[in-house]
């Protein structure tokens, strides 16, 4: 297995790409305003080994205080790059290009309005002018990052295209890569090399469909910008582990990935080691994804593995690809140690990795963020609540147990990765959530203290 060749990017004191080796990070989840809250843990993500830190910025106040945050970590010895994370406000970006290594900007949200899922219609010539007004807006902030020697991340969400993307190539794959495209030629056209591209969604199929349509097309412009690898929304515990070892991992046992983040709705640091092993799996799964056995729709994997995450994240991993692109359809696991006496073990772990690879439902599906400094309320005792509801709920009605649940902190991807849901509930405001149905939002901003309950009774109505 040959690594994807690269043009290498700078990233304050790290090298992206080229024949660097695949770095790992994670994302605070701390309010950018909080210094020190910050550096706590910022410096946790460092010492699990990130070498990438990057933090939300929602507005000029959260960027100027990059510079302190920075300032701080630096004077304890930290030189991890940072990197900010900007949404719906280009004139953040600018300012976070004054402070941080490298500021990551949303196609979806850069110049284009907010997405309000309405059907839009443009000539070729207006397509073209909404275009050119982001090439009137990206230029100016490409000139402050050439100035201050700040890399770029152009990372494109499946949950935050554009209504104009959509309207234009629907809810692909391929809208998903022209997002990214727009981008990616005024850099090239401005000589701006220091790029790095993310392109994620929950749904492990359309990432890697994607991103395998990306590299082709980029190979196809003679561009050969490093890539970040990453599932967004995948959950906590064991389903999230095992649904990005499955996208993840498809990718990085082709070759293709330069940087990965594990998205976990956990402690940032707990993030790191799980993608400090999928990069170090990568020879053994590459290998046994190629020496495969499949008979009749069924792959075969034989392990022999004493740590359960092991086993999780390497089978997850040299399947993901083959039943991604429908070479099985089932899966058999086997494992020599007496780790898995147990026969149910391996096949919830099949279950799993099937429902991952988008194959084969058996339970409910959370897609559930992370979390951020843009998180407004308590994330992951909010999902310990939802599940413990359902699950209390499945009991008395099988129904619950097919249903797709999304846990979003805020709205920058809320609605849209949702879109793969059956029901959401999504931060609306400080104490406040709004739930959906699909894409549709039924009840806003209702108070936090019962909104799990009012979760449970919109499911049970629509029932």
């Amino acid at each position: 297995m040959q690594r994807r060749l690269t043009t290498p990017t700078k990233v304050g004191n790290i090298i992206i790409g080229g024949d660097a080796p695949i770095r790992v990070q994670s994302m605070n989840t701390t309010n950018t305003n909080d210094t020190e809250a910050c550096v706590a843990q910022a410096k946790r993500i460092i010492d699990a080994g990130g070498e990438l830190v990057r933090l939300t910025t929602q507005g000029s106040r959260e960027a100027e205080n990059m510079k302190n945050i920075s300032a701080a970590l630096k004077a304890e010895g930290y030189m991890t790059p940072l990197v900010a994370d900007v949404h719906f406000n280009a004139n953040v970006a600018d300012v976070a290009a004054l402070y941080c290594e490298k500021v990551r900007v949303n196609p979806g949200n850069y110049v284009d309005p907010a997405r309000v899922f309405k059907k839009l219609e443009y000539t070729d010539e207006e397509y073209a002018q909404e275009v050119q007004k982001i090439r009137n807006r990206f230029v100016p902030f490409l000139n402050i990052c050439k100035e201050h020697n700040t890399a770029v991340r152009i990372g494109v969400n499946h949950g935050s295209l554009s209504d104009r993307i959509m309207s234009r190539y629907g809810d692909t794959p391929a809208g998903i890569v022209e997002s990214c495209l727009e981008f990616l030629r005024i850099c090239r056209d401005e000589n701006f090399q220091n790029v790095v591209i993310s392109i994620k969604a929950s749904n492990t199929v359309v990432m890697v469909q994607s991103v395998r349509l990306l590299v082709e097309k980029m190979n196809e412009e003679d561009m050969h910008y490093p890539l970040h690898l990453g599932v967004t929304e995948a959950g906590e515990g064991e389903d999230g582990r095992i649904k990005s070892a499955v996208g993840i991992g498809a990718l990085l046992t082709e070759g293709i990935g330069d940087t990965i983040r594990v998205s976990l709705s956990e402690e940032p640091e707990c993030e790191i080691p799980v993608a400090k092993k999928l990069v170090s799996f990568i020879p053994e799964c590459a290998e046994k994804r190629e020496n495969a056995r499949i008979e009749n729709g069924t792959l075969y994997l034989d392990f022999n593995e004493s740590s359960l995450e092991d086993l999780q994240l390497k089978a997850a991993m040299t399947a993901g690809a083959l039943l991604i692109d429908g070479k099985a359809k089932d899966l058999v696991i086997t494992n020599s140690t007496t780790l898995t006496s147990n026969l149910s073990t391996l096949t919830e772990l099949s279950d799993s990795i099937l429902q991952a690879a988008r194959v084969k439902f058996t339970k409910t599906e959370y897609i559930s963020c992370p979390g951020c400094g843009r998180t407004l309320y308590d994330l992951q005792g909010t999902i310990a609540r939802i599940k413990a509801a359902i699950k209390a709920k499945s009991a008395e009605n099988p129904r619950f147990s097919t249903l797709k649940i999304g846990i979003m902190g805020c709205i920058v991807n809320g609605p849209g990765e949702m879109a793969d849901a059956d029901y959401g509930y999504v931060g609306a405001g400080p104490g406040k959530i709004s739930l959906y149905k699909n894409k549709v939002c039924v009840e806003k901003s209702i108070p936090e203290a019962n909104a799990v309950e009012k979760l449970i009774e919109l499911i049970e109505k629509e029932g």
